[in-house]
């Protein structure tokens, strides 16, 4: 029996390659060694976008660039070809700044201040590496500041009126004056970007960035007003620097992703935006390696109805039935009953919580409870129908 094994990372306990080994390990045990497991990490486009790339045949680099509050952080990214994978998180990302760090909830100074220069100085080191193509993978930014770090990033100089250089952040956006791109990455003329984000957010505005994330990042009430008045002197000076596409970018769904990050990629990198599983799914070649499967079972920390919104396993579970392979899901918990797990294309859900209803436990030792469901699925095909599965029946334990 061939099974591909195709989730998401458990938030909080297991990125998706773990997930994969973890599942490959119970799944071998109850069937005695005996099936061929392909081990397809995805992700949505944002945390665990790297991972997916990597173990699809892409190299891991790694480059040393300026974190979100300044400091020098090592951050990866991935190159097959001419082509690159960066994930924003790596370089700009929440986790990164220290007070989350050591488990404090962001304050007023991280949302402020942070910056997303990482995140272009990555997209350098990929050009240096010969990409032509960037995926670029938004999620779990630390920063509000519209993009203007990753434009800084390849070569932009932001100034106030003193022709003085704007300090790091959203805040500071409030007193731009001009944009200079005279040193401006000439590499980008020949390169097309992609932006993996499922975020439709325009980046101003109610719905806008500052709105929406910026108290996500530690931002005050205060705080969300004055950097939407930021952002939107940022689109000013912006359009006139490059004329209109500056001020219809601003609208454009995506672009309050990652901080305004999709913003600059839209208005400036000319960036195509596409739902973030597509992309994954797209690059991992996912349908291709769907060919002669017997089950695909994939997969999330928690799938309930924002699961159901295009989340990965909707996307895994779309391909499969595309390739009319049948599907069953793991999670942590579930908040899905039988017909919406139905409806979605499952047919069936493990959850770790069947196993162990203490959810601290759950996540604490979800290695060896996902084990023990592969276990359970493996010993259950077997017992139905030991040469194949194929039809709803044969997928219960």
């Amino acid at each position: 029996m061939r099974i591909v094994i195709a989730p998401d990372k458990f938030k909080g306990s297991l990125s998706a390659p773990e997930v994969c080994s973890h599942l490959e390990k119970g799944l071998q045990r109850g069937a005695g060694g005996n099936l061929d497991i392909v081990r397809i990490p995805v992700a949505d486009g944002g945390e665990g976008t790297l991972d997916a790339a990597v173990g699809s045949g892409f190299t891991r680099r790694t480059a040393t660039v300026t974190g979100p509050t300044g400091q020098p952080v090592e951050a990866d990214f991935a190159v097959r070809g001419h082509e690159a994978v960066i994930e924003m998180a790596t370089a700009s990302g929440l986790a990164l700044v220290p007070s989350v760090r050591n488990g404090r909830r962001p304050d007023s100074a991280d949302a402020t201040t942070a910056t997303s220069l990482g995140t272009g100085q990555l997209i350098r080191a990929a050009l240096d590496a010969g990409c032509r193509r960037i995926i670029l993978g938004v999620g779990g930014s630390a920063n509000t500041d519209g993009g203007a770090g990753l434009l800084q990033g390849l070569g932009a100089r932001f100034l106030d009126s003193r022709n003085n250089e704007l300090s790091p952040g959203g805040a500071a956006l409030a007193n731009l004056h001009s944009i200079d791109f005279t040193d401006f990455e000439p590499r980008l003329v020949d390169t097309r970007f992609v932006l993996a984000s499922d975020v439709d957010n325009p980046l101003l505005g109610a719905q806008g960035a500052a709105a929406v994330f910026g108290p996500q990042k530690g931002a005050a009430q205060q705080d969300v007003g004055m950097l939407d008045a930021a952002l939107a002197r940022f689109v000013e000076v912006l359009a006139r620097e490059i004329g209109f596409r500056a001020v219809k970018a601003a609208e454009a769904p995506g672009a309050g992703a990652a901080g305004g990050v999709g913003y600059a990629a839209i208005a400036v990198l000319a960036a195509t935006r596409r739902p973030g599983i597509d992309v994954v799914l797209e690059f991992t070649g996912l349908a291709d390696r769907l060919a002669g499967a017997d089950l695909v079972i994939t997969g999330e920390g928690s799938l309930d109805e924002q699961s159901l919104l295009g989340k990965t396993p909707m996307g895994v579970a779309r391909a499969a039935a595309g390739q009319g392979v049948p599907v069953v899901a793991v999670c942590g918990r579930t908040t899905l009953d039988q017909d919406q797990a139905a409806a979605a294309g499952f047919e069936d859900i493990h959850a770790l919580t069947a196993l162990e209803t203490d959810v601290d436990r759950c996540i604490a030792e979800a290695g060896p409870l996902l084990e023990q469901l592969g276990t359970q699925i493996s010993a259950g095909l077997a017992a139905n129908r030991p040469a194949t599965a194929s039809t709803k029946e044969d997928l219960r334990v």
